[in-house]
């Protein structure tokens, strides 16, 4: 019988030398790159009460959400799947701050499904969140960050998805859709099928100019998304053509700060449909079917703590970067071996060393192992009465 008991369960892995030591240098880079930008650091807890993690979330949340019942007061808790609900509580019920307030955060999340983001049930999630400004400006300054984090990451050729979900939200509700016509379509629509989404309009008996409308969202993708979306949802209300002037202006804004970057437009693009309330992004490379970052704006999701204060931000797992990364070399092979001997001028150099921030790995007798066993590609070497170090 096959022993089974080093099996994990799937969706669910571990990370060894030097994979981990290269993800933590992951997380320090964009720790100090957010807080350089005036990101404060908060780490929430893991598990917290049920209504707490879902709020603002809608159902899609909620099934990926592990739960479990508190031993203690008997109440549903439920293990964190996405750190920003968490982050917006502490903003609304915690800081109370009036100012825009800037937000950061580093952590494992856990799942009862991959979503396709990674393909990780456990990735790690990095993010930094901007409560308190609803204009596009803050927008843009999320959006350089998430863009900023790539390119620290070590991340290149990237190019960005820009979408709203208000316009198709707005466009359900003025043609009077139900919540179970407005979920069939919007299933349709995120895969883009075309004679699915037809049917579907065509079984809602809705006028012409509405059906028309509704149905154009399919095509409004691409860089003239935007022009031509103008024209076709002219007869929208009032609302739909804010959310196009607002894409138009954060287009304008991200094209003087990243120029560099290619900007696409997907209007039937409605990734977090039930979490965000806005603009909504994602950051891809060639050849990566899925998005590597993405976030967008979500004003609604402080409300059940009292404060539903304006909210955007964007979150990536740090696992997926380190893959997709170009980065210098982190693995501990540059380590420098040191032999067990009771030398106290020895030792002092290994302080020395280790002060100035080398990796120096101390032999201890009798072991098995020289140098490149210890993955050492130097070592210290007496010469005379000093200790210097010499490559092996």
């Amino acid at each position: 019988m096959t022993n089974a008991h080093w099996l994990l369960p799937e969706g669910i892995d571990e990370l060894l030398p030097p994979k981990a030591h290269e993800l933590e240098q992951v997380r320090r880079d964009l720790l100090d790159l957010f807080h350089s930008w005036g990101y404060d650091l908060v780490q929430p807890p893991f598990i917290e009460y049920l209504e707490s993690l879902l709020t603002g979330t809608g159902s899609d949340l909620d099934l990926r959400t592990f739960k479990l019942t508190d031993q203690v007061t008997g109440r549903t808790l439920g293990i964190r799947a996405d750190i920003t609900p968490q982050a917006a509580r502490i903003d609304a019920h915690q800081l109370r701050s009036e100012s825009p307030t800037r937000l950061c955060y580093a952590g494992t999340v856990l799942k009862t499904r991959s979503d396709g983001f990674g393909g990780s049930r456990s990735p790690v999630q990095v993010g930094a969140e901007l409560y308190g400004h609803g204009g596009e400006e803050s927008d843009q300054e999320i959006l350089c960050l998430m863009l900023k984090s790539l390119e620290r990451a070590g991340i290149e050729d990237v190019y960005l998805d820009l979408g709203h979900v208000g316009i198709f939200r707005t466009l359900a509700r003025e043609s009077g859709l139900d919540t179970r016509q407005e979920l069939a379509l919007f299933d349709a629509l995120q895969r883009k099928a075309v004679p699915e989404i037809d049917m579907l309009l065509d079984s809602f008996s809705l006028d012409s100019a509405k059906r028309a409308m509704l149905a154009s969202l399919a095509s409004l993708s691409g860089d003239d998304a935007l022009a031509r979306a103008r024209g076709l949802l002219a007869g929208a209300g009032e609302t739909v053509q804010q959310a196009l002037a607002q894409l138009e202006r954060l287009a304008r804004l991200l094209a003087q700060r990243r120029p560099d970057v290619p900007v696409h437009f997907d209007l039937a693009e409605l990734r977090g449909y039930h979490y965000h309330t806005g603009v909504v992004f994602a950051a891809f490379v060639p050849e990566q079917g899925t998005e590597i970052a993405r976030g967008g704006r979500y004003d609604a999701i402080g409300e059940l703590f009292g404060r539903a204060r304006p909210a955007c931000g964007f979150s990536a797992d740090m696992k997926m970067l380190m893959q997709l990364g170009r980065r210098q070399d982190l693995s501990p092979g540059n380590g420098i071996y040191a032999p067990a001997e009771s030398d106290p001028k020895l030792a002092q150099r290994v302080e020395a060393l280790r002060a100035q921030g080398r990796r120096v790995v101390v032999a201890l007798p009798g072991q098995a192992g020289d140098a490149a066993a210890m993955k050492c590609g130097e070592a210290l070497v007496k010469q005379g009465e000093d200790w210097v170090v010499k490559a092996v």
